[in-house]
């Protein structure tokens, strides 16, 4: 291969690892202008935490866990290529993954991917879950569930061999996420003041909806990294088809909810149409580059449908998501992977029957993993803050300090 193509592979990769590290600020931004300013140091604590703690974990095993090298023979369920990570021979060579990039870029590339599974459940658990059970649940979920899982598509195992398609990860991320985030949420129980006596919703309104409003553009861009990156090269046609149709269904995603959510509540709600945006793009995400650009439109707009109904049907069985996790990275995870079964060039009843087995799986491991790494946390530490915590603020309980100078001095 010639040396100039192999750089410029290896560039593109490595500004789509700095793109989808970026999404952490847009996650963040979300989380906080969609959730009230008392709480607003501990939903960062976390953000921070989930990317750091994330990328060392990845360090010590997660790379080696998610990609042990399966051989022939294996069953492809689990295998460990042993701790820490030393480039092999040739990792910097073209030799090394088809000349797309080398092995440094590889591992922090990936690595960028695992801290977001968890960034997804801290929005559904955020302004009531203790700040220590979070930090060892993201602990044992990235380092151990996240990992799994995608070495069973990614690394090479079984749903690989079965021919489960998942481009850049509506389920082996998002899914992953947000069974963890469903599983939490019922277990932690709503906020204060979130059902009525009459088990009617009330809105908790967010405190910085400019906020949330930049953390949805800036996921947007991240997008660009997330799927285009997922390419795995500089590869012209495929990385330009790739943004198109994820640009394409983000779009089509924040109509599709805005005009659901119009059409249903006769008025015109910002925060759906955010999260239409983010549904398209989860929805897009399994496949982005088997999709014309007019199947990404139809994908899009059908998860922005999908997120109104979902953020009404979390709401129905009386739980609390205050960011929407559940509707935009489980159900339009879901919707996303089954896409490929119906859409664009792979197709067929056969294709969509392997990815329902694999989305079922994957939920079934994500739900009894999540369920018993919560239950004996909520069994042995507890999983919620007190009352009087969550009604004064995490901020001052567990961080002895306020996000916003004047907070508590106006409060007086």
């Amino acid at each position: 291969m010639d040396a100039g193509l192999f750089t410029a592979n290896n560039i593109w990769m490595m500004l789509a690892t700095a793109l989808v590290f970026f999404m952490h600020t847009g996650f963040a931004f979300l989380e906080i202008g969609l959730t009230r300013q008392k709480n607003t140091i501990n939903i960062l604590f976390k953000n921070i935490f989930i990317i750091t703690g994330g990328l060392l974990l990845y360090y010590a095993w997660g790379f080696n866990l998610m990609y042990p090298g399966f051989e022939e023979g294996d069953m492809g369920i689990l295998k460990f290529a042993g701790f820490g990570i030393a480039a092999p021979e040739g990792g910097m060579t073209p030799e090394y993954a088809d000349g797309g990039y080398t092995w440094w870029t590889d591992f922090l590339f990936q690595g960028m991917f695992a801290a977001t599974a968890a960034t997804i459940v801290s929005g559904a658990v955020a302004e009531r879950m203790k700040i220590g059970a979070f930090m060892i649940f993201t602990v044992i979920y990235v380092g151990l569930v996240y990992p799994i899982v995608g070495a069973w598509k990614w690394g090479g195992g079984f749903l690989d061999s079965w021919g489960f398609y998942d481009f850049a990860g509506s389920t082996l991320v998002h899914s992953v996420g947000g069974w963890a985030a469903l599983v939490a949420i019922f277990l932690l129980g709503s906020r204060i003041g979130k059902f009525g006596k009459d088990g009617k919703p009330n809105a908790i309104p967010g405190h910085s909806i400019p906020m949330a409003t930049a953390g949805v553009l800036i996921l947007w861009l991240g997008w660009f990294g997330f799927n285009g990156g997922s390419v795995l090269s500089a590869d012209p046609e495929l990385t330009s088809l790739v943004l198109v149709t994820t640009s394409l269904a983000a779009a089509a995603g924040g109509f599709g909810a805005m005009i659901t959510s119009t059409i249903l509540y006769k008025n015109l709600d910002l925060t759906m149409f955010l999260n239409g945006i983010l549904g398209g793009l989860v929805g897009i995400t399994a496949g982005a580059d088997l999709m014309s650009p007019n199947e990404a439109v139809v994908i899009g707009f059908i998860a922005g449908i999908i997120i109104v109904g979902g953020v009404a049907l979390v709401d129905k069985i009386k739980l609390d998501d205050p960011v929407g996790a559940v509707a935009v990275h489980l159900i339009c995870g879901i919707w996303g992977t089954l896409a490929v079964g119906i859409f664009g060039s792979m197709a067929s009843g056969a294709q969509f029957m392997t990815q329902l087995y694999g989305v079922l799986i994957v939920g079934g491991f994500c739900i009894v993993t999540s369920g018993i790494i919560l239950g004996v946390l909520k069994a042995t530490m507890g999983l919620r803050v007190s009352k009087e915590e969550e009604v004064e603020g995490l901020d001052i309980h567990e961080h002895g300090m306020d996000a916003y100078a004047d907070f508590r001095m106006n409060q007086h």
